[in-house]
């Protein structure tokens, strides 16, 4: 197989798919802010979150020990999630296209060449700003209902009260961190010249 990427283009093929996948997980997965409420472990994400209180038919308010989406886009608890979730989702897709672009550039010859590294590139950098910005926009979102009352009533914006921030915050930040910093700069080595045919 013939591929269109350099040796360093090898390398950032693969490490643009490790920061996508990173990236795209910690998205996915509704464990960027841990607390509890009743006694039970909750968690959120920027459209997930594992562990709600409902009334029963005593009209007694239970624990629901279950992760899931929030029903609709409207019930995300606030509007900074809400444009958290677009951009970061935006974001995510992008790192993901670029991804399995380079993955392609390794069996295909002529798919990359020096151009579209770079333009895969840029990509890259717009990507891991938007995941950058929705991150830096989810501490907004402290201050809604449903995360006061899972942090003791005592969260702010910017302040946790008696949550912390999960572990899949910190892979969505990774990820594009390194797809911001890492991936940017060998995407400019990663295409091979083209030859110059005579005709």
């Amino acid at each position: 197989m013939a591929s269109s990427l350099t040796c360093t283009g090898v390398i950032w093929a693969l490490l643009s798919f490790l920061s996508a996948a990173v990236s795209c997980v910690g998205f996915f997965m509704p464990y960027w802010l841990l607390g509890s409420q009743l006694d039970k472990p909750v968690s959120f994400g920027t459209f997930r979150r594992c562990s709600y209180p409902i009334r029963d038919e005593r009209q007694i308010t239970v624990m629901v020990e279950q992760c899931g989406r929030y029903a609709s886009f409207d019930a995300i608890p606030s509007a900074e999630w809400r444009i958290c979730t677009i951009v970061t989702g935006l974001g995510c897709g992008l790192l993901l296209l670029v991804a399995l672009t380079a993955i392609m550039g390794c069996c295909v010859s002529d798919l990359i060449s020096r151009t579209v590294g770079r333009v895969a590139g840029g990509i890259q950098f717009l990507g891991g700003l938007l995941i950058g910005s929705g991150c830096a926009l989810y501490p907004l979102g402290w201050d809604s209902e449903e995360v006061r009352q899972a942090c003791g009533n005592l969260s702010q914006q910017f302040e946790l009260g008696l949550c912390r921030i999960g572990w899949a915050y910190y892979c969505t930040g990774g990820g594009a961190a390194a797809a911001l910093l890492i991936c940017t700069w060998l995407s400019c080595f990663s295409g091979k010249k083209r030859k110059q045919y005579p005709y």
